[in-house]
């Protein structure tokens, strides 16, 4: 104990100064559950590979020390694309520094007994206290990995498929085995919970009733800087399709450098489609002059977040570089007037022609302000009725936000959730993706091994492809 306490203290410089001059931790120190595979575009450089979660948790940071690779495909694979269609859920939400309790039931947020979804994006601010020790000091990784582990276990407990999903029901009959012991365990959650419990916006979406399916999600990357923590999971049957993530972190804070604000940007590529996600928290204050402040930390995130290019693909550096672009957390964006008022104003202060996210969408919001609120309460902060004395008047406001860009995503639903468990209330959306697949061609194949490039008269494969009729390529394909 004493000998890290000695460790620690001769790292304390060293670790400010990096804060300080902006130095990055690597845009492949973050936390997944599988080696990342790495396309060949690379030309043979391999991505590092994240530490994989254990039973007791997710593993820190990884360093470039193992790498997974895959054969090159070939051009003549390569034809036209095809077009996918995924429903992605994507949420914000700042849990105001409080630790999250050993029975928290994430269940009702992730609205995982409505329906299931192809990818989740989940975005938090303020998992640890923003005090100088936390701002200045080591990233508090095991707040990072206890929300982990409480997401994982909401994804993964079994439950209802939904009838109109027809993924769900072919799933339901694959993994339908031992789905109903895991059910009845996900069920013993202790009455003193029912107050922090997240309690969904029923719209219809999705459906009670059916068989049990035990769903499998894994987690493609989880990045955490000071108090923001940004975590992508997908179905573990799409894992295998997700490729080059990398993370880059902004810090807004203190100096115009420190994390207590900014951001902690993801990107990736599913099939042929480049992602990227960033989770934000900032600047604060109600006062003139604050909004400029927020501008500016947006302004900062989108011009500073940087991702690595690759030595050959010329890879998108900035967020506003790729295909499909989600932006969410805690904006601050506030209005003092009322309500009626605000609710028109809302998109035209964040969309504004001179704000710092103009051309940028959002959808219609139809809720009720997510910030402020007492402790443990569904009361505003420093309202008339409940407000004490000397306590300052805060008005509601609509601060944590989903805004996106990019053709090919199509928002469905925008809605909070009801939880106690901060002063804020989190907020979710949920988006209809198309994504762009290969369509592999199995005559292009065929006319690779029969080439001169393949000795043919020696190959297996080669003899199937020299064998009349389509019983030889279909043989061939299952070989594949």
């Amino acid at each position: 104990m004493l000998e890290n306490q000695r460790q620690a203290e001769v790292l304390w410089p060293r670790l400010v100064a990096n804060k300080l001059f902006r130095k990055p931790s690597g845009s492949h120190a973050f936390v997944a559950d599988f080696p990342m595979a790495v396309d060949d575009d690379f030309d043979g450089e391999a991505v590092p590979a994240a530490e994989s979660f254990d039973d007791d948790g997710c593993s820190p940071d990884a360093d470039a020390c193992r790498s997974v690779k895959r054969p090159r495909p070939l051009p003549q694979q390569r034809t036209s694309n095809k077009t996918l269609k995924y429903r992605l859920f994507a949420s914000t939400w700042n849990v105001g520094g409080v630790a999250p309790p050993d029975d928290l039931d994430l269940s009702d947020w992730l609205d995982t007994r409505n329906a299931a979804y192809d990818i989740y994006v989940l975005g938090f601010q303020e998992v640890v206290p923003l005090s100088a020790r936390n701002v200045l000091g080591a990233d508090k990784k095991r707040v990072g990995m206890r929300w982990n582990e409480l997401v994982r276990a909401a994804l993964n407990r079994s439950s209802p498929s939904a009838p109109n999903s027809s993924r769900d029901q072919r799933e339901a009959k694959g993994t339908g085995g031992g789905a109903a012991a895991a059910a009845a365990g996900g069920g013993e959650i202790k009455q003193q919970a029912a107050q922090q419990k997240v309690h969904p916006v029923r719209d219809g979406i999705g459906g009670g009733g059916g068989e049990l399916a035990c769903r499998d999600y894994r987690c493609v990357v989880s990045k955490q800087m000071v108090g923001i923590l940004l975590t992508v999971w997908v179905r573990a049957d799409l894992a295998r399709f997700v490729r080059r993530a990398s993370v880059s972190c902004v810090g807004c804070g203190v100096m115009g450098c420190l994390g207590n604000k900014g951001a902690v940007s993801v990107r990736f590529w599913l099939h042929d489609t480049s992602f990227c996600v960033a989770c934000c928290h900032l600047a604060s204050g109600g006062r003139d002059g604050d909004e400029a402040h927020r501008n500016a930390d947006a302004t900062e995130i989108l011009s500073r977040t940087t991702f690595p290019r690759g030595h050959s693909l010329n890879l998108p550096q900035k967020i506003l570089d790729h295909d499909r672009v989600i932006l969410l957390g805690d904006l601050n964006y506030r209005i003092s007037l009322p309500e009626a008022k605000t609710r028109l104003l809302l998109r035209s202060e964040v969309e504004s022609e001179g704000g710092a996210f103009h051309g940028w969408n959002e959808g219609a919001i139809a809720f009720s302000p997510t910030y402020k609120y007492y402790p443990n309460s569904d009361t505003y902060y420093g309202c008339a009725s409940h407000g004490r004395k000397g306590e300052k008047r805060r008005a509601p406001a609509w601060c944590d936000r989903i805004l996106w860009r990019g053709a090919g995503l199509k928002q469905k639903r925008y809605d909070r959730c009801e939880s106690r468990l901060s002063d804020h209330r989190p907020v979710r959306a949920l988006f209809e993706v198309e994504v762009g697949a290969p369509r592999r061609n199995l005559n292009s194949l065929r006319s690779f091994f029969l080439s001169e490039r393949f000795d043919g008269g020696r190959s297996a494969a080669a003899d199937l492809l020299r064998e009349d009729g389509t019983a030889s390529s279909a043989r061939f394909g299952d070989t594949i």
